[in-house]
């Protein structure tokens, strides 16, 4: 017995089929709040994630669009992969960029982090794994990313930064947390 779809109802099943049908659908804003939770929770988990990376997201419904700076290009496999298998994310955009390598950046990152990290007023920024303060570098430019508790935190580490010899130009970005 063969089955056929009544003339009436094909073209609902060609429509629901098309491609832009994704886009068309709504979501709550709890299953929005849901997914962003859960890549900040897979980006955070990642096993090669370290100090000089700097992951950014943005969630558009069931799109997720990943970006900022990695220094190993299996962090940004890594990291696609894992935020495609979130539960609700149709569509992964992967715009991180991966730096290039330099033994010249690689010297200047591990100068920044002890003058950072290492300075007496900032050691609780130290404390925990994933630290707050992101320092990137490419090609002897220097992107301080993160939070901090206050304003003068802000600028000690921009200072910090600024003093190690090496450095083109220090952009500080850091948020003061309210």
């Amino acid at each position: 017995m063969k089955f056929r779809l009544p003339a009436l109802l094909l073209p609902a099943v060609v429509w629901l089929s098309t491609p832009g049908w994704a886009q068309q659908r709504e979501i709550s804003p709890q299953a929005i709040q849901r997914i962003q939770k859960e890549v900040r929770h897979e980006l955070v988990m990642l096993p090669f994630l370290d100090v000089f990376d700097n992951l950014t997201y943005r969630v558009d419904g069931y799109n997720v669009t990943l970006g900022g700076q990695v220094t190993n290009p299996i962090v940004k496999s890594d990291a696609e992969s894992a935020v495609k298998h979130i539960e609700g994310v149709e569509n992964v955009d992967n715009q991180i960029e991966v730096l290039p390598v330099s033994p010249i950046d690689d010297r200047l990152r591990r100068s920044l982090y002890r003058a950072i990290y290492g300075y007496p007023a900032l050691q609780r920024y130290a404390m925990p794994v994933l630290k707050p303060i992101r320092i990137i570098v490419k090609n002897g430019h220097v992107t301080l990313e993160g939070v901090v508790d206050n304003a003068g935190d802000k600028n000690i580490v921009g200072m910090r930064a600024n003093s190690v010899s090496g450095a083109f130009s220090v952009t500080n970005n850091l948020m003061v947390a309210k």
